[in-house]
């Protein structure tokens, strides 16, 4: 995966991060706002610069945990954030990374690596793996047609292709399209809450 790191790096080192909007995203704001146990393990895979994890972390969830393929929005975001736990930042393959987690977050991360068979099987398998018994996957994934240009990311999908290799893993509580999108991304979104099966 050493390709994928250089390849993130390399966005972040020449700016070149069109999904960044600077703030969390409503969607997902608006999700854990209403989470009333501060003490759940809440995992952000694909973190980036992490906006939503600094939300949760000001807003008093301790057990937050960021994960990113690049070092860079990591040291970035310990920046902006330079109380947060050394030990809940992980720079790491996401698909070599182990833990347990009540909730994981998933801010389009889905859509950022190369659409083969192979890598969405493995993504749906392993969210899986690292929630607990009673876990949930919750955010967002990009409703927009998947591109065959293998360096036009983000990538794309709809919801019959994401259920598909979400299903054999996970009960769908909800999937649709996201009502309080920001306002480049409206209609382009889709919000699920997931549990593991």
């Amino acid at each position: 995966m050493k390709e994928e790191e250089n390849y993130w790096t390399q966005r972040y080192t020449e700016k070149q991060t069109g999904w960044d909007i600077g703030y969390p995203s409503t969607p997902i704001k608006e999700y854990v706002d209403q989470l009333t146990d501060k003490t759940i393990q809440i995992l952000i895979p694909g973190a980036g610069n992490a906006y939503e994890a600094e939300y949760l972390w000001k807003a008093g969830f301790k057990n937050v945990h960021i994960l990113d393929i690049s070092e860079i929005p990591l040291k970035e975001f310990k920046k902006r954030n330079p109380h947060f736990p050394d030990e809940n930042m992980h720079q790491a393959d996401f698909f070599k990374f182990n833990g347990q987690y009540d909730l994981i977050l998933e801010q389009t991360f889905f859509c950022s690596f190369v659409p083969t068979d192979d890598n969405r099987n493995a993504y749906a398998k392993h969210m899986a793996e690292l929630l607990k018994p009673t876990g949930k996957l919750v955010g967002l994934w990009f409703n927009i047609p998947l591109t065959d240009n293998m360096e036009k990311r983000p990538f794309g999908g709809n919801k019959d292709l994401y259920t598909n290799y979400l299903s054999p893993y996970f009960k769908t509580i909800t999937f649709d399209p996201c009502y309080n999108s920001i306002k480049p991304r409206q209609g382009n979104e889709l919000f699920g809450i997931f549990e593991v099966r």
